[in-house]
């Protein structure tokens, strides 16, 4: 839902009703995971999406009657049944979407949707209860709210989940999470991931497009602040003048960060780099010519960094894919990251076997509700 939250709180905001799907579950081959979300407004408009394109038609007319009678619907679409074939499902797999209605009496919608837009960490889970209205618990630091009932210990193993810092969405099974006997739909909304990019010069600026795009929550460090503004660098969340080294020294690392060392200078890059290969980020990666990268590993050898932290460093950075602009050589970068972090092959996929989608993350923590 955060891909389309914007849109829903205006909606909200504005007192106008809407139905939102979401995905819950997936089998075998889906174009979406469980979180993705499609809505369709009272008036007709439509944001998001479940699948791709397959069944949105199907679920626009589900949306309308759940608009209707304001009782929520879940829908199963899967190739095995006559109606999947003609609403395009066709890719093998199957989804089960739940459709709700929100309106004014989701009073804590607004709030989730502020949460979200601020990048503070917020649980929401939905009750589902196919035939009637849905009811929620919203959980986050501090504060709970909603018309859907839970012990303290319930909540604490809520915030607890939320502390892994992963957003994920899954089905608790009636009963193992809170004392409710229909299935739950638990959608975590953590932070954005990191992207930290240095050097402020046009490669970043088309690394703050994409990295916008993918989900990150781009920040740009420079210590030379006469290139390092907004109007160079519309798309990042945060501009920083500083030394990177000393930015690093302080920033917050986790194993979902990404770096982007674009500077092209020692006095820069080297105190950078060694601090980044002995942090726990996921990816590090520096541009460079072959014989830059050589120099670079010199110059950190002497500082003592080890061969292991060395094996970490991508450099040249970025995957072969004959770029030559920024634009192109951004999404190189952006390729090799995403592989990194999905432990992926980076190869064609007419090439492999097997699921071209990875399996749903299962329920993350276990939940499990103590006697």
């Amino acid at each position: 839902m955060r891909d389309i939250s914007t849109q829903l709180a205006q909606w909200h905001a504005r007192g106008e009703d809407f139905a939102l799907a979401t995905v819950v579950r997936t089998w075998r081959s889906s174009p979406r995971m469980p979180g993705a979300s499609m809505a369709v407004s009272r008036s007709g408009e439509v944001v998001g999406s479940v699948s791709g394109g397959c069944i949105e038609s199907a679920l626009y007319e589900i949306a309308q009657e759940v608009l209707a009678d304001g009782t929520s619907r879940v829908e199963v679409f899967s190739v095995s049944d006559d109606d999947a074939i003609g609403v395009g499902l066709t890719c093998g797999g199957t989804i089960e979407v739940f459709v709700q209605a929100v309106g004014a009496d989701f009073t804590e919608f607004g709030q989730v949707c502020d949460r979200i837009e601020a990048d503070t960490p917020v649980v929401v889970v939905t009750e589902v209860r196919p035939g009637a209205p849905a009811r929620h618990l919203v959980v986050e630091h501090g504060r709970r709210s909603g018309d859907l009932d839970a012990t303290e210990d319930e909540v604490a193993i809520l915030l607890r989940t939320m502390e892994t810092g992963e957003s994920v969405a899954f089905v608790a099974p009636a009963g193992t999470l809170i004392d409710s006997q229909h299935d739950l739909l638990v959608e975590i909304f953590a932070p954005l991931p990191r992207m930290y990019v240095f050097g402020a010069i046009d490669f970043a600026a088309s690394m703050c497009t994409l990295g916008a795009f993918a989900g990150y929550r781009v920040t740009v460090v420079d210590a030379r602040p006469v290139f390092a503004t907004r109007a160079r660098f519309p798309d990042a969340h945060d501009l920083v003048v500083m030394w990177p080294h000393k930015f690093l020294e302080t920033a917050p690392i986790d194993n979902k960060t990404v770096l982007a060392v674009l500077t092209h200078d020692e006095k820069f890059d080297i105190p950078l780099l060694e601090i980044a290969l002995r942090s726990s980020a996921a990816y590090v990666g520096a541009m460079g010519s072959r014989a830059t990268h050589e120099r670079r590993v010199a110059l950190l050898k002497e500082r003592g960094v080890t061969d292991a932290e060395l094996g970490r460093l991508h450099s040249p950075i970025g995957l072969d894919l004959g770029a030559r602009t920024p634009e192109e050589t951004a999404v190189s970068i952006l390729a090799e990251m995403t592989k990194t972090l999905r432990n992926a092959s980076g190869l064609e996929l007419r090439d492999l076997q097997g699921p071209i989608h990875p399996p749903p993350q299962e329920n993350p923590t276990a939940l499990h509700r103590t006697a």
